[in-house]
């Protein structure tokens, strides 16, 4: 592969210059147990989709699943002395940069230590390897192999938090589906996850949280749990003492409203006529991110016919003194963007008593429709559960009985969020991350020096293949004139490929040998397109959308449960960038431009932010190794801040960890318990900014090789995945098994590019 040379740089933003001091999460601003798990992990699936049990049988499908479930001058902070000159010469000359994979001669042959080797064996050891390394490696190696799934993807459960689980519970009770069976195996999941102070976090170790401790005690109460049993008269007291109902979430008060525990004219108004708002209107749903359109959408109709069922019990016990939301706030000055919101919902709520019915009625039909349109063939709803969720309801006000098909292919679609552990427990997963992880394992196993004509690599490459998305999506309303070709993160999720998951599944094919090649190269030309098509005005790519920066969705009353855009962010523009690079377009005028994007969102200590990972450790891992990719030098002043904050946030114990809290509070920035993910980001931003020699890296590696089991795992109780900064976090079982693989194998044997070429 040859780079373009041309020189070309187009709207190239800012250079190196970083804006003063770190940022906090984005106040307005991606899908993708308990305890450890003892022993060999074992998968929490077995095969696609196939025949199951009736959606609400009496045995509650326990015990383990039997399925899955489902141009110009060069722009600041480029040029010689930057380490990127466009005049260096193709990249596969003395001086460039070249992958030494995607150009490897087909069947058995030398591998970056020029050891040969068959397709079937696991690496050698390279010359000189430290004592404990390859071995830590191969017992890693040997470990994710046996994980794969007979149709050659990999999936580690998604662990997030029990809201999940409660609504899950709640769903059931309002559509008379709830059986005892399910119902005891989340409460046993959910009574695991309770803390000493009767509370519940939404990670590993964070600090309570009212809603979800509401949410979590609403559903044991549904299970049987007696008021002044212990456990819940302590969570009713904590919850008290911090507001009660009165102080949680919308989306927690909209699940009580359902039955009468929280009146509806005390929530925000969500007119379904929103609907009909064209694309260029502000506040229509296209200026939401995908996540909150697919769950605003079926909201709307809820908000608009307000049920209510008969509650099975009061909850008195869960209220203060106020009855109301802050019956004693003002509202803010109308001069301000929360008090003019706050005034519109007003008007809204004035609005809805007076609403035309004819155009209420097409409003909600057409919110039907589109709901019904989006519809999965495993019948979920973006593949992921809380849209799932809120359409069945919808489409059920709206009329649609429970044996009809849409909504039986929704209700059963909704059973294979299930994991079903070996104590009995039951927990919901909020998404399913299959292309995700199967891609990042395909990486990990090729980097660690797995022969890439390997039967698991091109097993894995068949079965991405399968999965790539070749219609047209919501993101085309963005972008209208552009050809599909992508990945999405989920088993089944054609509506909303996603531009992360795309960059990772070209690295993952390019390290790959697989017999068809012009079908591989045929996928990767069509997922190059799509990716490129999709970046935003600004040079930086987001997750599902292009140019979905709207300030004003982030200010409406009814979003306070997360990030409800996206935008462009520093971990995505980078594995595009990453990828970019392998497929020879470094010198590419957008490439370029996701350069200069990248060095412009450097924060001023070095770090960048992680937006779908924890936090700036996962942005700066993410980002080193593309700029470096991309011919960046490892001298460049970008990269040394960054490795010199790297090496000033490592702990004691020679690894990296960062807490949530850093989403909310910066002084946790880099801060936090070691964990195997969040050392093999470091490590892999470091060994690519040509540190391999370094105290650092020495100290990095040594706590992965102390840490592993004797399986060739890591244990991994910490959350270090990101839905939503600071509101939504996820523990992707798998990050602990194919990151710390990927930082071995790259200290072993390279990075995946030849050396040399940057100056």
């Amino acid at each position: 592969m040859t780079a373009t040379t041309d020189g070309s740089a187009e709207g190239a933003a800012a250079g190196s210059e970083s804006t003063p001091g770190l940022r906090a999460a984005p106040g307005v601003g991606h899908a993708r147990g308990p305890a450890a798990e003892p022993g060999p992990p074992a998968p929490s699936h077995a095969a696609r989709p196939g025949p199951r049990a009736e959606y609400g049988d009496a045995s509650g499908a326990a015990g383990p699943r039997a399925d899955y479930g489902p141009p110009g001058a060069a722009a600041p902070g480029f040029g010689p002395e930057a380490g990127f000159s466009p005049e260096a010469g193709p990249p596969d000359e003395p001086g460039g940069r070249v992958s030494v994979l995607a150009d490897a001669p087909a069947g058995p042959g030398p591998d970056r230590a020029g050891t040969a080797r068959t397709a079937a064996d696991l690496p050698e050891p390279p010359d000189g390897a430290p004592p404990g390394v390859y071995e830590a490696a191969a017992r890693a190696t040997r470990h994710l192999l046996e994980r794969q799934d007979p149709e050659g993807w990999w999936k580690g459960d998604l662990e997030t938090n029990v809201t999940m689980d409660a609504e899950d519970l709640l769903l059931r009770q309002f559509l008379g589906i709830r059986d005892e069976a399910v119902t005891q195996a989340a409460a046993l999941f959910i009574r695991g996850e309770q803390r000493q102070d009767g509370t519940w976090a939404t990670f590993h170790d964070g600090p309570p949280e009212l809603s979800a401790t509401i949410e979590a005690y609403v559903a044991l109460r549904l299970a049987g749990d007696a008021p002044d049993a212990p456990h819940m008269a302590r969570a009713s007291a904590w919850i008290r003492a911090h507001g009660g109902i009165a102080a949680a979430r919308v989306f927690t008060r909209i699940w009580l409203a359902l039955f009468g525990w929280w009146n509806w004219d005390h929530l925000p108004e969500l007119p379904p006529e929103l609907v009909f708002l064209p694309s260029w209107v502000p506040l229509n749903i296209y200026d939401f991110g995908c996540w909150a359109r697919q769950t605003i959408v079926p909201l709307t109709v809820v908000s608009a016919l307000r049920p209510v069922r008969p509650a099975p019990f009061t909850l008195d016990e869960l209220h203060a003194d106020a009855r109301t939301p802050n019956p004693a706030k003002r509202p803010a000055p109308l001069t301000t963007w929360e008090g003019a919101f706050q005034r519109m919902d007003k008007a809204l709520h004035v609005y809805r008593r007076f609403a035309p019915r004819r155009l209420r009625k097409a409003a909600m039909a057409t919110a039907g429709r589109w709901i019904v349109e989006r519809q999965e063939n495993d019948g979920c709803w973006g593949g992921i559960q809380p849209p799932a969720v809120y359409s069945v309801i919808a489409l059920h006000l709206l009329g649609y009985d429970l044996r009809h098909p849409v909504m039986r292919a929704g209700l059963e679609s909704l059973d294979r969020f299930a994991v079903w552990r070996e104590d009995g427990a039951r927990m919901i997963e909020a998404c399913q991350s299959p292309v995700w992880d199967t891609c990042l394992a395909a990486i990990a196993l090729a980097d660690a020096g797995l022969h890439p004509g390997h039967p698991a690599l091109v097993k894995a490459a068949d079965w991405m293949l399968g999965e790539e998305i070749t219609r047209s999506g919501d993101w085309a309303v963005r972008r209208p004139g552009l050809a599909p070709g992508g990945w999405a993160f989920e088993f089944h999720n054609d509506t909303y490929p996603d531009i992360d998951d795309t960059a990772e599944v070209v690295l993952a094919l390019r390290r790959i040998q697989h017999p068809d090649p012009a079908r591989v190269e045929a996928a990767i030309a069509r997922g190059v397109s799509w990716n490129l098509g999709m970046q935003s005005k600004d040079g930086g790519w987001g997750a599902f959308d292009a140019d979905n920066t709207s300030p004003f969705p982030n200010r409406l009353p009814f979003c306070d449960f997360g990030e409800v855009i996206d935008p462009p962010s520093a971990d995505v523009t980078a594995h595009v960038v990453e990828m970019l690079a392998f497929e020879g377009r470094s010198g590419d005028a957008r490439t370029r431009r996701g350069i200069a994007w990248l060095l412009a969102e450097q924060e001023s200590n070095g770090a960048w932010f992680g937006r779908w990972g924890t936090n700036y450790v996962y942005g700066t891992g993410s980002v080193v190794p593309a700029l470096t990719a991309a011919g960046i030098s490892p001298r460049h002043p970008a990269v040394r801040r960054a490795v010199r904050w790297l090496e000033t946030v490592q702990n004691e114990d020679g690894g990296w960890g960062e807490d949530q809290r850093s989403y909310k509070d910066l002084s946790w920035a880099g801060k936090g318990a070691s964990t195997a993910s969040q050392t093999a980001w470091a490590l892999m931003a470091l060994l690519s900014a040509g540190e391999r020699d370094g105290k650092a890296v020495e100290r990095g590696i040594g706590y992965l090789v102390e840490t592993q089991r004797e399986d060739g795992s890591w244990d991994e109780p910490h959350f270090t995945g990101t839905g939503f900064p600071w509101d939504f976090s996820i523990n992707y079982h798998l990050y602990r098994q194919v990151f710390p693989l990927t930082a071995l194998g790259r200290y072993l044997y390279g990075e995946p590019f030849a050396p040399g070429g940057a100056v």
